[in-house]
């Protein structure tokens, strides 16, 4: 047995894998708790971006749901992409139907400064473990090409110019003729996803759905 396996155990005693949502210890094989699967929203949340692209959440960015992606986002919390990731696929699934139509996953990019500070992007995550359970390849589309202010901070209607400019397609070969699910964590005005959406259509994508964790009311 190689050293890492043989500290496996171990490290599932000191670090137990637990809840995304209400953070219970959980037994072995499972990745949310079952009285938290009792209470997941049993609709599919449907928006918009900016430039009318869809998207589709499994849930609502409140209570522990909005706590479960801010510690995927700010805490490291990788593991919970696997949990996450599943309910973005069955909400894809619900919205889209057949996913087989899609030729590729990608993800909103992080710029190089923040992905040195936070040493992962956890879009990248979720839309790697996506692509993985809806049997797609992931692709790296987008970059970022400038650090801008983040989107939570301003007022919705400073967002859009925000965003204008700050992504581009890394290589339009890759998704000419292509139809893309693109993936993120949060959907809250729809300027973020829409300028990606814009930039992959504008680099020839036949189609551009969207499919985050969560989608704010309004």
């Amino acid at each position: 047995m190689k050293p890492k396996n043989l500290l496996s155990p171990v490290l599932s005693l000191l670090f137990p894998p637990r809840c995304p949502f209400c953070r219970r210890v959980l037994p072995v094989g499972e990745m949310i708790c079952e009285a938290c699967s009792e209470k997941l929203p049993q609709v599919t949340y449907r928006k918009y971006t900016v430039g009318y692209y869809p998207c589709c959440a499994p849930l609502p960015y409140r209570d522990a749901y909005a706590a479960a992606v801010k510690r995927f986002k700010f805490s490291r919390k990788c593991t919970y992409a696997q949990p996450l990731g599943l309910l973005v696929i069955a909400a894809a699934k619900r919205a889209y139907h057949d996913l087989s139509r899609f030729d590729c996953v990608t993800c909103v990019p992080m710029h190089k400064t923040t992905m040195r500070r936070r040493r992962f992007n956890q879009a990248e995550l979720l839309a790697r473990e996506c692509a993985a359970l809806a049997g797609l390849p992931y692709r790296d589309t987008l970059i970022k090409l400038r650090q801008n202010v983040p989107q939570h901070t301003l007022k919705r209607d400073q967002r859009a110019e925000n965003v204008r400019g700050v992504f581009a397609v890394s290589d339009p070969s890759l998704v000419r003729g292509k139809r893309v699910l693109l993936i993120d964590d949060i959907i809250t005005t729809g300027n973020t996803l829409g300028e990606c959406a814009h930039m992959l259509h504008d680099s020839g994508c036949r189609e551009v759905c969207c499919a985050v964790v969560c989608a704010t009311r309004s």
